[in-house]
């Protein structure tokens, strides 16, 4: 069976764009295709601290963002369906020491996330972990001939490393050592988007709304008071244009609301964008997306707090043990293909 792959950093509190471009996506084709492909939810956790975060948090954090999954709809007792945690396989580790080898400093260096997310460190502090992530990240999706793995628009960069390495590899050891994952436009098919979906920051809305920023106003978190949610909403930059349009290019604010709007009530982006087109008040449509906000936070929440940790480590014995055993069979040939082992 081909096997979808995908995870979602828990080192700070998830946004709502988190769940909308991640979590809800990832739900849906977990239910879509469960029956004849191996799901792969995972926790990317050594992830989480190539930027700096509270340490003491993580692992809270890490459980949390697992009840997340099962809050957001994940049917984790199905036999195909598997949630472990990055850092107990250890093959991500030294695969992804095998895969910096065979990575060009140059092709690495070429990562616009790796120049955003460095610029945005206050105490300048840039780890090489940062840099080199992307190479951690296409080890976690070779590991397991993953070729369909919903992500943001943000890292189809990263997607295009890993493949690229996939090929390097594959050409010098002449043999199919890893299955070459799908490129990006046939990701956004497999995902059921025209494009890369980027939820944008409320105060930027040409920057997408990203959980790591300092400004509180611009991310509505997934642990936000729902009536702060909607009060962040009321306050959203958008623009002087006067009328209500779905133009991302020059109305990114009010376009980033008219999708929210639509994916909070699983509405075709076009329906809401007919309902809204040529209105002229912003206030009304804030409101609108504000409810929404509020009412999708007091609900996911209250699903959160019925979770408990016991169902929780359970899931992560079984998916762990999946997950090591195809992750060490796959290292095993890649050791042999580089003259590790015999």
């Amino acid at each position: 069976m081909q096997t979808i792959l995908t995870g979602v950093r828990v080192n700070e509190e998830p946004t709502i764009g988190n769940f909308l471009g991640a979590y809800a996506p990832m739900i849906k084709l977990a239910q879509q295709h469960a029956g004849d492909s191996h799901i792969n939810m995972f926790v990317p956790d050594l992830h989480s601290f190539t930027t700096p975060i509270d340490h003491d948090k993580l692992y809270n954090q890490i459980i949390r963002g697992i009840k997340y999954y099962l809050a957001a709809g994940l049917d984790a007792s199905h036999p195909n369906l598997h949630v472990y945690r990055q850092s107990h396989v250890a093959a991500h580790s030294e695969l992804c020491w095998i895969l910096d080898c065979f990575t060009p400093f140059g092709e690495a260096s070429r990562m616009t996330q790796f120049k955003e997310k460095s610029a945005d460190i206050n105490n300048n502090f840039v780890s090489v972990g940062l840099f080199n992530y992307p190479v951690l990240m296409a080890a976690d999706i070779l590991l397991y001939d993953a070729k369909y793995i919903p992500l943001g628009e943000d890292q189809f960069q990263h997607l295009e490393l890993a493949r690229n390495i996939a090929i390097r590899m594959n050409r010098k050891f002449q043999q199919e050592l890893f299955t070459i994952p799908a490129p990006e436009r046939e990701q956004v098919r497999f995902m059921g988007l025209e494009q890369g979906l980027r939820i944008r920051s409320l105060t930027e809305p040409h920057k997408k709304m990203s959980k790591s920023s300092p400004n509180e106003k611009s991310k509505i978190s997934l642990d936000d008071d729902p009536q702060l949610a909607a009060k962040k909403i009321m306050s959203a930059t958008t623009d002087s244009e006067g009328v209500i349009r779905f133009d991302m290019a020059n109305q990114a604010g009010i376009s980033n609301l008219l999708t929210i709007e639509a994916l909070l009530n699983n509405r075709p982006i076009q329906d809401v964008i007919a309902d809204w087109a040529g209105q002229t008040s912003y206030g009304d449509l804030k409101r609108k997306v504000a409810d929404s906000v509020a009412h999708f936070l007091s609900d996911f929440q209250a699903r959160v707090a019925d979770i408990d940790d016991t169902s929780i480590e359970q899931i992560l014995a079984q998916g762990e043990a999946y997950a090591n055993e195809v992750a060490n069979r796959k290292l095993h040939l890649i050791q042999r293909a580089v003259g590790l082992r015999k």
